[in-house]
């Protein structure tokens, strides 16, 4: 049938032409926005851990028969790596909370940031960024081993809004700043400055602690106290941090010389690690938690080690 087309067809026309150019590119939009990331499975697990001795000494001489590794109990399948380092260049994220509630202690956390970068960061190896939060995450300055560029970020810190998102800023972080490094040649860790309370948050506490562990960056919090109704779970949601990562707390109403001895702490668990890579004897695909345990000898006072880790999912 032979078609031909007429002055009449002209409205049709014009009008298909249209709607072609008006929802074309958004039916491809969506169909590329819809398309899941790829996730590849792995049944390897490293693990980074620092040891110290009964007077907060590194042990740096720790040999793999000396250690006990138990994964949900079991013990792995196989070690594939040991390594010990000594004198890592750190990279560090200073986290600063800007929420309403945080106000009366941002002079003490701004000191203790300040400090940090002038006396603690090493600037021929060393880098660091600033990023405030309250609602919304802020990157005031980008890596950079230069003092000064964050101190003058730090100085620019105020308060933001009354809401507190600090599970989106860790993830955030974690993944987007930390992960974009080496973590084979560095220290990571996150200087964190909260009362531990967040309330505008779209990811769970356990996806900002998962994301971080894979970054193998660990976090440690100044904390502080902003009222009595608030401290119980402020300070649970601060203790799950430290802890599933390997970090530590801290009081931000020390002494000058008892913070200049923390921040020296966290250098010294940073620059001096151990690094462990296995297999688990049962990794199954199913996103569940595996506790990990790392039995020291005895001349081993402390090791500071993440808690576990999350499987992969299907």
């Amino acid at each position: 049938m032979e078609f031909k087309l007429t002055a009449a067809h002209l409205p049709l026309l014009l009008t298909l032409v249209f709607l072609t150019s008006v929802f074309a590119p958004k039916l491809v939009s969506q169909s590329a926005s819809s398309q899941s990331p790829l996730h590849v499975l792995t049944n390897e697990v490293v693990l980074t851990f620092h040891a110290a001795d009964a007077k907060g000494l590194p042990v740096d001489d720790l040999k793999l028969e000396e250690l006990r590794l138990l994964d949900n109990g079991r013990p792995p399948r196989k070690i594939l790596v040991f390594q010990s380092f000594l004198n890592l260049p750190i990279r560090a994220g200073i986290l600063m909370d800007t929420s309403q509630s945080m106000e009366q202690n941002r002079t003490a956390d701004r000191a203790i940031a300040v400090h940090y970068a002038q006396s603690v960061l090493q600037q021929k190896n060393d880098q660091a960024f600033v990023m405030s939060f309250s609602r919304h995450s802020n990157l005031l300055a980008g890596w950079t081993s230069n003092p000064a560029t964050l101190v003058a970020a730090l100085s620019r810190i105020g308060t933001r809004a009354d809401l507190t998102a600090i599970f989106d800023t860790l993830y955030a972080a974690c993944r987007y700043q930390f992960g974009e490094i080496d973590h084979a040649a560095t220290g990571n860790f996150i200087l964190l400055f909260s009362d531990g309370e967040d309330d505008a948050s779209f990811l769970p506490l356990q996806q900002a602690i998962d994301v971080c562990q894979k970054a193998h960056t660990a976090i440690y919090v100044f904390r502080a106290e902003s009222g009595p109704g608030s401290i119980a779970s402020g300070l649970s949601t601060l203790a799950e941090l430290a802890r599933q990562t390997g970090g530590r707390i801290f009081h931000d109403d020390d002494t000058i010389q008892a913070i200049d001895e923390d921040l020296r702490l966290i250098d010294a668990d940073l620059r001096n690690q151990y690094r462990l890579v296995y297999r688990p004897d049962n990794l199954r695909p199913d996103g569940s938690f595996h506790t990990v345990t790392v039995l020291p000898p005895d001349r081993v006072q402390s090791l500071l080690v993440r808690s576990g880790y999350y499987a992969p999912k299907p």
